[in-house]
């Protein structure tokens, strides 16, 4: 592949499946998601609600309650981001997003590189979303004891089911994740004005909580590199993610070059500003700080102080379907991302992976293969090594985007403009340096505490794991990592054809 190649779907004003015919693909995935489904799966994956669900114990431990204004910083920070990838979105729709980008406009050995980090930041987090979903939602809202043993069980039956409905259809899928954002939201509408309506009839409400370092103050290491301050923040980095995660459906998506742009950019916008005022409501409703601080799930506490044991049960009914939702489009991004990577021969198991069943129009190996990835982690990881390995994936995305935006400064002069698709214009590069410089704080705060130390390692070995393989590639199909993605360097040039497996 020459190392000058433009986007060919990015080109012409034909239909997205003219486009990526062009490029060297035949539609086989099913075209039925419309724009609030798109914006649905990238907002599931966010999953606002479960993310503040997961992380704001760490925020009350760390930083106090003071912390909750350090999700304004990681907002504005993702959201320059998200305008980046979004630029990518409006003029190249294939699945596999970032793999296809950098392997078309840059390099097939760099876009390599951002398929496997992608395949292994969604495996994972399918698998921690799943876990979670067992033990901090679906459990205590069965009235469950903590027990690690049955909720690898649960974790397991809900992969299970997730793969049959993500097999089953992607309509199936996009009204599913829509129900979902739904509800979501519905619960954070109703939850903020039920507490609001509570503290300003009994007066219970504590505005000073907002400037409150709570437990955390006095800490020596308050301000220190990788202390309080900095651990606060992680709940924004690890809960405004996932938003590229539509433009990896994108060959499923309606009008792709313009609904995945504005999903990608429309979620973590809208995350951001629920998420903040859930915060703040959430905040201010802390009748005990300390007491709170020390709960295993600080937002169920506040919850059931202030509005009873009911409206608990309620949200952790919510908080489940929404986790089950999430999951559902985690492995579905990571099946279209082994699917993209399989159909151009750069993926393990290739023939397999790339096949996509007639009557569903869905990536059935490449589904079971996410499958697989997350029974082998819940069988064979002791617990202390599966929460490495979750923290671990909260670094991958700062990587990934990282790559993203350092692609889109290199070769954003050889990107073709659609007639009214996405752009930034004259604020395209300085968007783009201020997310450079955003990705380089983030990856600080991911990696600087003292127990990020073996979740880096374990990075550092799964980037060390895909260079095993890219050596093998090299060694036995290096022709593979030299042409263009989708073109098969035998076909006529006036009909490109997706390449067939050659021999391993």
């Amino acid at each position: 592949m020459a190392e000058d190649v433009v986007t060919p779907s990015g080109a012409g004003s034909g239909s997205p499946d003219d486009e990526f015919r062009t490029g060297g693909y035949r539609p086989e995935l099913r075209r039925t998601l419309g724009g609030f489904a798109v914006f649905a799966i990238s907002f599931a994956f966010i999953s606002v609600a479960v993310g503040i669900f997961a992380t704001y114990d760490n925020v009350l431990t760390t930083a106090g309650p003071v912390g909750i204004w350090l999700w304004i910083v990681a907002a504005v920070g993702q959201t320059l981001i998200a305008l980046v990838v979004a630029q990518f979105a409006a003029r190249i729709a294939l699945s596999g997003s970032s793999y296809q980008w950098a392997s078309r406009l840059a390099n097939p050995k760099v876009g390599w590189l951002f398929g496997w980090l992608s395949f292994w930041y969604l495996a994972i987090a399918v698998v921690a979303m799943d876990n979670a979903l067992a033990s901090q939602a679906l459990m205590p809202l069965a009235g469950m004891a903590e027990d690690e043993t049955v909720a690898r069980v649960i974790t397991l039956v809900v992969l299970v089911i997730q793969a049959v409905l993500v097999i089953a259809s992607t309509r199936l899928l996009g009204l599913f994740t829509s129900g979902a954002v739904a509800v979501e939201l519905a619960i954070v509408a109703i939850l903020v004005v039920a507490l609001a309506a509570v503290m300003v009839v009994t007066g219970s409400g504590h505005l000073g909580n907002l400037g409150s370092a709570g437990v955390a103050a006095g800490a020596p290491d308050y301000w220190a590199v990788g202390g309080g301050v900095m651990a606060a923040m992680v709940m924004g980095l690890t809960t405004l993610v996932g938003f590229d995660s539509a433009a990896n459906l994108a060959e499923e998506a309606e009008d792709p070059f313009r609904s995945v742009p504005r999903a990608i950019v429309g979620s973590v916008v809208a995350a951001a500003v629920v998420g903040l005022i859930f915060l703040i409501v959430l905040t201010t409703a802390i009748e005990d700080v300390p007491a709170v601080s020390a709960d295993g799930s600080p937002v169920a506490a506040i919850i059931r102080e202030q509005l009873g044991p009911v409206a608990e049960r309620v949200l952790l009914a919510c908080i489940t379907f929404a986790m089950f939702g999430a999951g559902m489009v985690v492995m579905a991004a990571c099946a279209r991302q082994v699917f993209a990577m399989a159909r151009d021969r750069r993926f393990p198991a290739h023939r397999l992976m790339a096949r996509v069943n007639p009557r569903t129009q869905t990536p059935v190996p490449a589904t079971l293969l996410i499958l697989a990835v997350g029974v082998v982690l819940m069988l064979a990881l002791p617990g202390a090594a599966l929460i490495e390995l979750i923290i671990a994936s909260t670094i991958l995305p700062a990587l990934i985007y990282g790559g993203i935006v350092v692609l889109y400064l290199v070769v954003r002069k050889r990107l073709e403009r659609k007639t009214g698709g996405f752009s930034l214009g004259r604020l395209e590069v300085p968007v783009a340096i201020a997310a450079l410089i955003w990705v380089g704080v983030a990856l600080f705060v991911l990696v600087t505490p003292d127990d990020a130390r073996v979740p880096t390692l374990i990075v550092l070995g799964l980037i060390a794991a895909g260079g095993v393989y890219f050596v093998i590639m090299l060694v036995g199909r290096g022709r593979v990592l030299e042409q263009e993605p989708g073109v098969d360097e035998f076909a006529s040039p006036a009909e490109p054809a997706r390449a067939e497996p050659d021999p391993d």
